[in-house]
């Protein structure tokens, strides 16, 4: 039998992996909110790996709580995640999966490309999502993880927030708006490189985004969490010194 996974936050993305990890025959223990994380950490404390699914909102309180038998276990999945996010909690070498597949009430996953993964547990994660049908790499260095997270960031908050301008889907913003979407994409890179430190190829990660838009030209721009999203990369703009005229330029149209 493999080893045991506990999965943090069992909504529609941690309910599909943990369909996964069943499948590939790890006993899976969830910890919701009336379960206690201390007494479940005393019970099992050498789990193959703790996977934390809760929402972007409530990563860095719920990675406050991590008991310390578990912190060189954790494997992450949330958008909008950087290495800057772990590391502010002292967590040096995570499981991390870049998700590219969408999970909605009712309705089965949706892959528009294979998810990336990296790290101690990559191939658990990359096991668990085969063994569904959900396509998954690893990858085989840390500089490959920024990449990709990068990427699945530049791809969420361009569609997000041009959005807000031209709605739609993302194949009707590339063929009607590609300029838009441009200079959005430029601008959520300027942040992104203040962000990591570390300045990624842009015309790799526009093919990239590309790359993603064909998986599914019929994804939906603008989701609830656009508006929030535009708010955040501005106070990051506004941070790190950054103009980003075209942001606040939807911003204030948006909130007129």
């Amino acid at each position: 039998m493999q080893k045991p996974v506990v999965v943090i936050g069992i909504g529609e993305m941690g309910g599909v992996f943990a369909r996964g990890l069943l499948r590939a025959g790890h006993p899976v223990y969830p910890v919701t909110r009336d379960v206690s994380i201390t007494e479940t950490a005393a019970a099992l404390p050498e789990p193959a790996l703790v996977l934390l699914a809760v929402a972007e909102k409530d990563l860095h309180p719920s990675l406050e709580t991590i008991p310390p038998v578990w912190r060189d276990r954790l494997g992450l999945l949330q958008n909008e995640l950087l290495p800057r996010d772990w590391q502010a909690h002292g967590i040096d070498d995570p499981t991390v999966i870049s998700v590219w597949f969408e999970k909605k009430p009712g309705q089965d996953a949706k892959a528009l490309i294979p998810s990336p993964a990296f790290g101690p547990q990559a191939q658990t994660l990359q096991r668990a999502l085969t063994a569904i049908d959900i396509p998954c790499r690893t990858l085989g260095s840390a500089d490959e993880l920024l990449h990709e997270l990068v990427l699945k960031n530049v791809y969420i908050l361009t569609t997000n927030i041009a959005g807000l301008v031209a709605g739609g889907t993302v194949g009707e913003l590339w063929l009607r708006h590609e300029k838009l979407a441009r200079q959005v994409a430029d601008e959520v890179m300027d942040i992104q490189k203040w962000l990591t430190g570390v300045s990624l190829d842009r015309d790799a990660l526009i093919d990239g985004m590309l790359v993603a838009f064909k998986g599914d030209l019929e994804h939906k721009c603008m989701g609830r969490s656009a508006p929030a999203r535009l708010e955040r990369a501005l106070g990051v703009a506004d941070e790190a010194g950054l103009a980003v005229p075209r942001l606040r330029e939807i911003a204030a149209a948006s909130s007129e």
